[in-house]
């Protein structure tokens, strides 16, 4: 699978103020790529396509370069102490990924060109925080690996959070283009995480992602540059011969890592769950999927803002543990668990 390029670029003026805005709009204009200029991200109109399914496909390969106007970071429990803003939206199709919903009616992708401004603002957060430890997640709202082999902001954070005391990033991805990270100063001080999940699930949900044994192969690159490596193991979806399907996930991830990843591993469990508004959303934009979205078959679980979640029955979600926990700790006994959900 080739990394991302997009077929469409939007600038937003205060964009070009910025270095890495102008070393983009240098790298776009060598690329046969159409280059667009807005007011603002939100004034992105008539998008190429005849009718909402195009459009939608159109916005997933269209790239938004602007600024963060707001540095006040989000909360992000239970993977951080905050979110920290490097890109909006993701390239990948996945057909059950809550980004359906919260992005809306504007999926395409958005980077952030004032990088030093985001990093200064999660200075202040260690700073206010000091001496404790404050986690950043730098994929709260995108696949952030995905685009980074154009705009290296990433590697960029990495460093600084190499360079830093009292801060760790942490991001996850399904994407394999690592390379360019490999030899990021990073000083032990990012946690590395790709998510994962039985061949399945991949297959069927996960279109414009890399296939599970190249992110397994990355997985081992990163953990050879010396990453600390973490695994997200979601959605955990319950198929026809699941048991087996991420016996095997594990097994060939055991098979790939050096010893001494193992020895500083986490893993964080998080099984299938949808909310009515992303039902609708996921059946307009992939009306073929064989994603199981029976509200009948599933137990409602509240959530935050009123707007609750379909996730599996009792006997089910403990099934999901007995099974998942077993093969984690076969293949990885010293692994942590960072949280089930």
């Amino acid at each position: 699978m080739k990394p991302f390029n997009p077929k469409l670029i939007y600038f937003e003026p205060k964009a070009l103020d910025y270095p890495l805005g102008q070393q983009l709009l240098e790298k776009f204009e060598k690329m046969d790529v159409e280059i667009r200029y807005t007011t603002s991200h939100n004034q992105i109109r008539n998008l190429p396509g005849d009718n909402d399914f195009q459009k939608y496909r159109v916005a997933k390969s269209t790239l938004v370069v602007g600024i963060r106007k707001t540095l006040k970071f989000d909360t992000s429990k239970p993977s951080a102490e905050y979110a920290i803003p490097f890109a909006t939206g993701c390239m990948g199709h996945c057909h059950y990924c809550y980004l359906q919903t919260t992005m809306g009616s504007k999926p395409y992708i958005r980077t952030y060109v004032n990088v030093e401004e985001i990093l200064e603002a999660a200075d202040k957060y260690m700073e206010e925080r000091a001496p404790e430890l404050t986690r950043f997640e730098a994929s709260c709202t995108s696949d952030i690996v995905g685009i980074d082999h154009i705009t290296h902001t990433l590697k960029r954070a990495i460093e600084h959070f190499g360079k830093s005391e009292l801060g760790k990033l942490r991001f996850v991805t399904k994407f394999h283009h690592v390379d360019h990270l490999l030899d990021a100063k990073h000083n032990g001080k990012t946690r590395f995480r790709f998510s994962v999940n039985a061949d399945y699930i991949v297959k069927n949900f996960e279109p414009g992602t890399s296939p599970l044994e190249t992110r397994i192969e990355a997985a081992g690159k990163v953990a050879r540059a010396g990453y600390p490596l973490g695994f997200i193991v979601a959605p955990i979806y319950l198929h026809e011969g699941w048991e087996d399907g991420y016996y095997k996930m594990f097994e060939r991830l055991e098979a790939e890592l050096p010893p001494e990843a193992k020895k500083d591993l986490t893993f964080e469990f998080i099984q299938h769950r949808f909310t009515k508004p992303a039902k609708k959303v996921i059946e307009k934009n992939y009306p073929m999927t064989k994603l199981e979205l029976d509200e009948e078959k599933r137990r409602y679980k509240w959530g935050k803002y009123g707007i609750g979640k379909y996730i599996y029955q009792k006997d089910e979600e403990e099934d999901i543990k007995k099974h998942l926990y077993a093969y984690m700790e076969k293949f990885f006994p010293e692994a942590k668990l960072e949280y089930f959900t």
